[in-house]
């Protein structure tokens, strides 16, 4: 047997050794746990995004639905006070009167929420109405509207009442009054808006709240007005024993929070609103199974996959540990694979000389190239000119558009660059962030200035949209530098001192208004542009 057949085998028994093999199989069960706790891990955060984006959903629903029930009560009250200063400045008699039910006929007409305007005496008796003819022996002085301002003169706002059913058209309505007084401030009867329940649960109906969700409008103390989806029975409950009415809302007039119905025991992610001026509160509600219905089943996939995956990985695995126990490698072997690692670590190097991103030359290999065409300008005493780019306005880019956006407009930026490359010794390169660099052997200030400007002026033409840059697209800045033959020699800098100098004047073109290119005289120490 030779020596080096001896070493080999020794070399294998070391790896086919029982303890070596044993932790190799604890790392294939290990790196299985990790893909599915990894795979858990992203499951759950993506159930939190869920979560809050239903958060902010049901936030802005109860936002919205409050400014409409709020501009509608309004619209109800300016109605209510002009009826009140007409009633107190004109007086009720039957020419007067006869003139007022024309008008609230005439703003219930134009006003769609409005299901009927009233007034009343101090007995209760109909006076005017916006249907025309006063039924027979009408009295409304059993409603709680109106004993409420009878019973509290010292309320002078609006008052939003209990629903009732209309004894003019029998519908379902909500009541908006005011008080009306004498002269002497004594207690004269009662304006009334009705507003129809059907406009709202009209209007709640074109909201899309999945499956199970709600929306409710209800009174300060717990007694629904609408709910929907639309149920007549739900009309006058009360659900003031909820959560929502007895811990959160004395606490804060806005809020949001994942509870349980009391109404069906749905668990449902509510926000409620308070009207600003008005005793009413809107809650809207997604329910939790609705919500989650896209990650449940996203996650039932995505679990199948990685435990099938986690599966042939574990039995991959064992196999492979099996056939390293079982194998027997001949030195051609051996030598195939160190040939073959060889060849793949030759290509991993190439690799690693290559923008992800972009497919440019990264900064490393630009580094070496510069090194090399540097020291060829010295021996060939030929102009070397190097180009250096900036996006302009870029982090605005960012952060209007979004990082895969601006990934995006890095790609296309770099192959209006690549594209200016117009021989095979120019190398251009990302130099970093959103900086790229144009490096051009051989190439004297004027051909790199125009080299430069043409550039810029493709990506002018490309237009690609920027709301954030003041020319409304991207653009670009450019500092331009030229090392000439005489002074390369000489020049202790190195590569360096063309780096500096490009960069000089990319400094003063960003700092002259950007989407330009500056040159900077390595001679004059000045910039031009």
């Amino acid at each position: 047997m030779s020596k080096s057949t001896g070493a080999w085998r020794t070399h294998r028994s070391w790896w086919q050794r029982p303890s070596i093999l044993s932790l190799a199989r604890v790392f294939v069960v290990l790196v299985c746990v990790s893909l599915v706790a990894t795979d858990g891990w992203l499951i759950w955060k993506a159930r939190q995004v869920q979560l809050r984006d239903a958060e902010i959903e049901t936030s802005n629903l109860a936002s919205a639905l409050a400014r409409q029930a709020s501009d509608t009560l309004k619209k109800a009250d300016t109605v209510l006070l002009d009826l009140v200063e007409r009633l107190q400045v004109d007086g009720t008699d039957a020419e007067q009167r006869l003139r007022l039910q024309g008008l609230m006929r005439q703003h219930v007409q134009q006003q769609a929420e409005l299901h009927g305007l009233f007034v009343y005496d101090r007995d209760g008796n109909w006076l005017a109405n916006s249907f025309g003819e006063v039924p027979p022996g009408a009295n409304n002085a059993d409603r709680e509207y109106f004993i409420y301002h009878r019973l509290h003169p010292d309320d002078h706002g609006a008052h939003v009442g209990l629903p009732v059913r209309s004894r003019t058209t029998g519908d379902w309505i909500i009541p908006l009054s005011r008080r009306l007084e004498d002269a002497r401030g004594n207690f004269a009867g009662v304006a009334l808006a009705t507003i129809s329940i059907d406009f709202f649960r009209q209007f709640y109906g074109t909201f899309d709240i999945r499956e199970s969700g709600t929306i409710n409008l209800v009174l300060n103390d717990g007694t629904v007005l609408v709910r929907s989806p639309y149920t007549e029975t739900a009309i006058g409950t009360s659900i003031a024993n909820g959560q929502i009415f007895s811990r959160l809302l004395p606490q804060s007039p806005t809020g949001t929070a994942m509870l349980p119905s009391i109404v069906d025991g749905v668990l449902r992610m509510y926000s409620y609103r308070q009207i600003q001026g008005y005793p009413l509160v809107v809650v809207a509600a997604l329910a939790e199974r609705d919500i989650l219905a896209d990650w449940r089943a996203d996650t039932t996939r995505q679990l199948f996959v990685v435990i099938v995956l986690a599966s042939l990985l574990a039995l991959f695995g064992f196999y492979l540990l099996r056939l390293i126990k079982q194998s027997q490698k001949t030195e051609a072997e051996l030598t195939a694979t160190r040939d073959a690692l060889r060849s793949f670590n030759k290509r991993l190097e190439q690799q690693a000389l290559e923008d992800e991103l972009t497919r440019l030359a990264n900064r490393r290999r630009f580094i070496r190239a510069l090194s090399d065409e540097f020291a060829r300008a010295v021996r060939s005493q030929k102009p070397l000119a190097l180009v250096l780019f900036d996006v302009d306005y870029f982090k605005q880019y960012n952060d209007i558009y979004g990082h895969s956006a601006g990934d995006e407009c890095l790609r296309r930026v770099a192959g209006v660059i690549r594209d200016g490359q117009r021989r095979p010794a120019d190398m251009a390169a990302r130099y970093g962030g959103e900086e790229f660099c144009l490096l051009l052997p051989e190439t004297d200030a004027h051909g790199a200035l125009q080299v430069a400007e043409q550039i810029r002026l493709s990506l002018e033409d490309l237009a690609l949209p920027h709301t954030g840059s003041p020319w409304q697209r991207v653009s670009l800045s450019a500092g331009v530098h030229v090392c000439l033959p005489s002074s390369v020699a000489a020049d202790d800098g190195g590569p360096e001192q063309l780096i500096q100098g490009a960069d000089k004047a990319l400094y003063a073109a960003k700092a002259a208004g950007r989407d330009r290119v500056v040159r900077y005289d390595d001679r004059a120490g000045q910039l031009t542009d």
